[in-house]
């Protein structure tokens, strides 16, 4: 039986800043921002949206009422979560409506939470072949302003339907996967910002990379040229890119070639948008599959995924007949088409706007804010949620 991704879809504010605006107003070389990390602009997130409105946007670019119905298990990865105890999952449930007989669950481990959501999801449709899962992969990565993470800031979700006979990536059985303790990065409860040690974990990311990309080969008896393309986690579009280098010379010059160009094609978005921590590596995803004009039913896919702290997986996918009558293609583009960009000192302002901390109330307009989910104040230590 085949398991895998029938649906996928994601979600962004609406606004957004330029990196070269950015760039000129710390006093850096615009190059350093575009190229060298390769970013051209980044999501902001309004207050009136945060990681479980961004779920329940990315799942409504797809979602409807028959999924609704068969829908018995929903997986929130994030590590933007609002509550210490109650799962950010519970909120979207109720915001899309989700047939009230299933679990739901938040997980964490950084960057790597979806993945996990992933794999339980695979497990769960094999004992379940008739059920769906909804994994939900939402994060707003902030490291404060005038910080030398502050470029690989950035706001998103996505969301994937996980089932039987799916009609975009089917999931392979061979992955790969280490864990390992270590200080790369982290946010203890205290902080509103994550710590982390730039260099120490970029280098982590590519030795976690090639341990579990020899172990996958061992394992599966495969060759980089079994693989049509290879997708990152990307906290900024060349991390991938240093990773893929180590291994492209394993393959031809002209498979060399053909991989890094697809490789361009899985960052098309993530530049646009930014660092979206544990959906990072599927926005990847579906920038690859919506922006290709070669891939084609039957390749395989391989993924990427890395949290720190560390867990590191790499695992495979086989894309399924007109998987791209199932893309939400037309519906990504107008939401970059529908962005607006906003100056360094709107994004300044939006950025240290907060919600009560102290348990005192607050209504939100959504007049600015056209998604269909959004936050509409606090009252009594409670979030108020609002669906258009």
């Amino acid at each position: 039986m085949k398991i895998g991704i029938d649906q996928i879809g994601f979600y962004t504010p609406q606004y957004f800043v330029d990196m070269n605006d950015l760039a000129e107003s710390r006093g850096v070389e615009p190059a350093k921002f575009t190229i060298g990390i390769g970013q051209s602009e980044m999501a902001v997130a309004p207050l009136t949206q945060d990681s479980v409105t961004l779920a329940a946007n990315a799942a409504l670019t797809f979602l409807d009422d028959e999924m609704r119905e068969s829908i018995d298990l929903v997986l929130f990865g994030t590590e933007t979560g609002i509550d210490q105890s109650k799962s950010a999952g519970i909120y979207v449930h109720d915001l899309l409506d989700i047939q009230p007989y299933a679990r739901t669950v938040e997980m964490k481990q950084a960057c790597y939470s979806a993945t996990a959501a992933l794999q339980l999801a695979k497990g769960h449709i094999a004992l379940n072949p008739n059920s769906k899962v909804l994994v939900l992969a939402s994060d707003i990565a902030r490291y404060g302003l005038s910080t030398a993470g502050e470029v690989t800031q950035g706001a998103g979700a996505v969301a994937m339907l996980i089932s039987a006979n799916p009609r975009i990536l089917s999931l392979e059985n061979d992955s790969a996967y280490i864990t390992k303790d270590i200080m790369d990065f982290w946010r203890p409860n205290y902080s509103p910002y994550a710590y982390v040690d730039g260099k120490y974990s970029n280098d982590q990311y590519i030795a976690f990379f090639n341990e579990v990309w020899e172990q996958y080969k061992g394992k599966a008896n495969r060759s980089l040229d079994d693989f049509a393309a290879l997708c990152f986690h990307l906290p900024y579009t060349k991390m991938g890119l240093k990773a893929l280098r180590t291994i492209l010379d394993e393959t031809s010059d002209a498979n060399q070639d053909r991989l890094q160009q697809l490789y361009e094609h899985s960052t098309t978005y993530g530049r646009k948008i930014g660092n979206i921590y544990t959906a990072s590596l599927y926005l990847g995803l579906v920038s690859l599959l919506e922006n290709s004009e070669t891939l084609q039913a039957g390749d395989r896919v391989g993924l990427f995924s890395y949290g720190s702290g560390a867990v590191g997986e790499f695992f495979t996918g086989i894309l399924e007949e007109g998987y791209e009558e199932a893309l939400q293609k037309d519906t990504h583009r107008n939401i970059f088409v529908q962005r607006e960009k906003v100056s360094v000192a709107q994004y300044e302002e939006m950025f240290t706007e907060r919600l009560p901390e102290d348990g005192s109330e607050i209504m939100l307009s959504n007049e600015n804010d056209p998604a269909p989910a959004y936050v509409s104040g606090m009252k009594d230590h409670m979030r108020l949620y609002t669906r258009k």
